[in-house]
């Protein structure tokens, strides 16, 4: 394996360190050694992180303000400490959105959304994740794209979609591998969570020779790059392995690694390795030691609250066989009833029939041959009864993956029949009126000898057809994109088909980065285009205002208003002219329905609201107002 260069450079800048006084210098370094501690000694990144957190007060420095809030939030993601990773997460967030760039929000993303996975907020992680996936549609990054799909893998492993998590981890694993020499320590503690997701479900999956290699995999390189963390739960997972392959003697290696580890802060992982550590001396029939060991576990299992009781059950059992062994039957009866009265309380089946297997092994060395079968019995019912637990949740992860590839084949056809719609609207986007007006007003500056005004607008003309016809091939362009679209038709309304009696104005909200925000192909200008033909065809001075705002962070708010005729008297007149109501039954109608199929995974109803304008005094017609709330797409680019 080859060491990322930031480990090489790690004494030469600690000495750096220790010879700086200047106080902007101190914190480039401090900010170089925090990419490094954060992952190989969180309790040392305490400390530098206090010392920066001083400098920055009082020489604040935006880009390193960054950097100790991400470095912040993973130093107490590893020490556990989530809530407090939580407090730099948002903080973070904060300042990315104000100064950061779009590669340092789709990493803050990543990363908040492994603390929420950490925290079981699955949902959270999901929306944060999607977010990342958006900005990294539009500006590609191998390296996040690497972790964020390792993310998405471990999203499916907590739905029980192993065989999708599957897919995903070993992509990622192969995106962050083929970085070459260029993987930084950060891309392998990613590969860690990769190889420890692997060996999560080759266990679930009872494919224990697959799940130890993968375990041993993830401690290899934490020891080699001194990721030390997270190693007695490193250890804990191939010591366990090796236990379910018989193997004691080297589970009692890992179990030990685990225990005596002082750089991992998890106390449950410990007392865990502890009281396996403590079976493994019991079938090596060391029972005295193993009753120490195993009372050790006890106490600090009894720090961990309700999650320690399957735990105790099991310590308790252990003990029951080792005064059983010892000759102290009242005290193994004793002990093995405590540990049957644990598990039925958690309701653990496949702990419960362990316990009756050995309990009847008891009775039957003690020669009590009925207690014995009938502690067979019980253990037969309860194996029967957790084989009917793996079954059922076979049976839900095998649902899981249908509904997903189900979702995945609708979305499919929704995407097929959208495509169909925009070819529909494309035929139905601009009139003829437009298109003949504004080609007979270039033709009358060509006769006029007004050579330069022709050229002018035939190329702003030209212009727009050609984005029209590659438009069309889309399902999504950025928003700064589609207003662009929407400046040229509105221009080319004002100056040659209504020669000046048209204005119009287009407002962006500050929010709107449009130039990274998608949005479905040419959404808008059927509204525009139907306030023209509608609204402000017979005005004099017509006026038309379209204003895009951010709605929520998955939509867009988009006003189409015009001081024109109404909607009533446009009725009136369309009744004389059947070509404008079938114009508006191509145009805005077609556009709602591809809305429609856009919002469907949404459950979302209304999403175009049309709105009369009126004197509040009279009554009499202002104009209308459209309001479209437009879907937030990812935006493809290659």
């Amino acid at each position: 394996m080859v060491l990322p260069p930031q480990l090489e450079d790690l004494r030469a800048l600690e000495n750096k360190l220790q010879q700086q006084k200047v106080p902007h210098q101190r914190l480039v370094l401090l900010d170089r050694l925090l990419a490094i501690y954060a992952f190989t000694n969180p309790v040392k990144a305490q400390n530098l992180l206090e010392e920066e957190a001083k400098l920055l007060t009082e020489f604040p420095n935006q880009d390193i303000e960054l950097n100790f809030h991400l470095n912040a939030a993973i130093v107490e993601n590893q020490l556990y400490n989530y809530d407090e990773a939580l407090i730099h997460f948002e903080k973070l967030l904060d300042l990315v959105e104000e100064c950061g760039d779009i590669k340092q929000h789709a990493e803050a993303l990543i990363d908040f959304a492994g603390t929420q996975i950490n925290l079981k907020q699955l949902k959270l992680a999901e929306k944060l994740l999607e977010k990342s996936a958006k900005l990294l549609e539009a500006f590609p990054d191998e390296r996040l794209k690497a972790r964020l799909t390792t993310r998405e893998g471990f999203m499916q492993l907590h739905y029980a979609n192993y065989s999708r998590a599957i897919e995903l981890l070993l992509d990622a694993d192969q995106q962050i591998m083929e970085l070459g020499s260029y993987i930084s320590l950060k891309d392998y503690n990613f590969l860690i969570l990769i190889h420890t997701g692997l060996g999560n479900i080759y266990e679930r999956n009872d494919d224990q020779e697959k799940s130890v290699a993968a375990y041993l995999r993830a401690v290899e390189m934490a020891e080699e790059l001194d990721m030390r963390s997270r190693l007695s739960w490193l250890n804990l997972n191939v010591g366990n392995g090796y236990l379910a392959l018989n193997n004691l003697e080297s589970a009692e290696i890992y179990f030990r690694k685990a225990v005596e580890n002082n750089d991992d802060s998890s106390h449950y992982a410990k007392a865990s390795a502890l009281a396996n550590l403590g079976y493994c001396v019991l079938q090596k029939r060391q029972f005295e030691e193993a009753l120490k060991i195993l009372k050790k576990a006890e106490s600090q299992f009894k720090t961990q609250g309700a999650d320690s009781l399957a735990n105790s059950a099991l310590i308790e059992s252990w003990r029951g066989l080792a005064y059983g062994a010892l000759g102290q039957t009242d005290r193994a009866v004793k002990y093995f009833g405590k540990a049957i009265t644990l598990a039925e309380d958690e309701l653990d089946h496949k702990r419960l029939s362990s316990i009756y297997k050995d309990l009847a092994g008891f009775y039957a060395a003690l020669e009590d041959y009925q207690k014995a079968y009938e502690c067979l019995q019980l253990h037969s019912k309860n194996a029967e009864l957790y084989q009917q637990e793996v079954e059922t949740r076979r049976r839900t992860e095998l649902e899981v993956k249908y509904e997903a590839e189900k979702q995945q084949k609708e979305a499919e056809e929704l995407r097929l029949q959208a495509a169909r719609l925009q070819l529909k609207a494309l035929r139905a986007q601009m009139n003829p009126h437009f298109l003949y007006n504004a080609l007979n007003s270039i033709q009358n500056f060509i006769t006029s000898n007004e050579v330069n005004h022709a050229a002018k607008y035939l190329a702003k003309f030209a212009k727009l057809m050609r984005q029209s016809l590659e438009y069309s091939d889309l399902e999504v362009i950025s928003l700064e994109k589609e207003i662009a679209f929407l400046n040229d038709y509105l221009y080319i309304n004002e100056k040659l088909r209504f020669e000046e009696k048209l204005s119009y104005e287009i407002e962006i909200d500050e929010e709107l980065e449009d130039d990274i925000i998608g949005v479905p192909t040419m959404i808008v200008q059927p509204y525009v285009e139907n306030a023209i033909e509608h609204g402000l065809r017979n005005k004099q001075n017509g006026k038309i205002i379209v204003a895009f705002s951010l709605y929520n962070d998955d939509t867009i708010l988009c006003t189409v208003e015009d001081n024109g005729i109404g909607r009533e008297r446009a009725r009136q007149m369309q009744l004389n002219d059947a070509r404008y109501q079938n114009h508006r039954s191509r145009g805005t109608s077609i556009t709602e329905q591809r809305l429609q199929l856009l919002y469907s995974s949404r459950q979302k109803r209304v999403f175009v609201e049309t709105i009369d304008l009126k004197d509040p005094e009279n009554g009499l017609p202002l104009g209308t107002r459209v309001e479209i709330q437009i879907p937030i797409m990812n935006i493809r680019r290659g």
